[in-house]
């Protein structure tokens, strides 16, 4: 395929400025952190993504010794958050914690940027199940109850989860194509939005991580209908699992993963890949994280790579066969 002369030049400025950018950054290297670092939240203050990053933050900026500023881009099931993160330069001073919508974005949306290219994966820093939950004044005490009433009457129960095309989405969606049943997506854009309507009664049903509605549960505010791991988990007692109830096979963990951008030299990589895992295997963090709901699990950067990979392809089957669109 032939280029023309625009194509080009505008490849050879590119080029020139970043090999005139690289020594600048390798410079850097040696006295990396020297200035605050930037952490981008993609999705608004008191979803469960911004609740992990500020366990962790002050922590990490004392074993970096530097502040670590989280700052909240909220909006479009975390894809604005992340694009900003995908322009940042590559010399160490801009992360972000990505939630699982990372991978479900790569197909339900047209992104201009690949996760995989764009972002080196750092750590799989927790996981943990969704819960479906129902509001104490509902009539729904299980999900056999929700099944049936909505082969009544198709279309006519809302369920809230932080975004189109997110987990907790496309998720349910898979639950209603096994189970032969239809409810209706209302999305939030993020988990603290969705959780206030949750508590609220303005929606009767709500798939959420538990990290953020946990206190909601233990209130009995939110009724716990059905939990997203393959067995039940000591995070949602009394809950069962989809597939202890009769939807074979059925698995779909969340996940917060550290990521830095693609580029960033390895010493740098390899720094922030340390921190992060010592800080989140800490008996005090750790236990705050696992307190919220989730399960720490601090991988190298190779398995959160593997990881992304395998999130990406697993759901985008789904997503295409329930032809979801965040985009239009």
């Amino acid at each position: 395929m032939t280029h023309s002369p625009i194509t080009g030049r505008r490849g050879l400025i590119v080029a020139t400025a970043a090999g005139l950018a690289m020594p600048s950054i390798l410079r850097a290297q040696g006295g990396w952190p020297d200035k605050p670092i930037r952490l981008i939240v993609p999705w608004p203050p008191g979803g469960s993504t911004d609740l992990v990053a500020r366990i962790f933050q002050p922590r990490l900026a004392e074993v970096l010794g530097r502040p670590v500023i989280v700052e909240n881009r909220g909006g479009a099931s975390g894809s604005i958050g992340a694009g900003e993160a995908a322009r940042a330069a590559p010399d160490g001073y801009t992360w972000m914690l990505a939630y699982d919508t990372e991978a479900t974005n790569q197909t339900v949306m047209r992104l201009n940027y690949k996760a995989l290219e764009a972002f080196a994966p750092v750590c799989l820093v927790a996981t943990g199940p969704l819960a479906l939950v129902a509001h104490q004044s509902t009539p729904y005490h299980s999900y056999e109850d929700v099944v049936a009433a909505a082969k009544r009457a198709p279309d006519t129960i809302n369920y809230a989860t932080s975004g189109v095309g997110g987990l907790a989405h496309v998720a349910t969606t898979l639950l209603q194509q096994r189970g032969d049943y239809r409810i209706v997506h209302v999305p939030y854009r993020g988990g603290g939005p969705a959780t206030q309507d949750a508590v609220a009664g303005h929606v009767p049903l709500f798939m959420s991580n538990v990290v953020v509605i946990s206190q909601h549960i233990k209130s009995g505010v939110l009724r716990p209908l059905g939990v997203t791991t393959r067995t039940a988990t000591r995070h949602v007692p009394g809950a069962k699992s989809f597939a202890e109830q009769g939807v074979a096979d059925f698995e779909a963990p969340t996940w917060w993963m550290l990521m830095g951008r693609a580029g960033t030299p390895e010493p740098i990589l390899a720094r922030m890949s340390a921190a992060i895992r010592q800080v989140v295997q800490e008996a005090e963090v750790r236990q705050k994280i696992e307190e919220q709901g989730a399960d720490v699990v601090g991988s190298d950067p190779e398995g959160a790579r593997r990881f992304l990979s395998a999130e990406i392809d697993k759901w985008a089957g789904v997503i295409r066969a329930a032809d979801i669109r965040a985009d239009g």
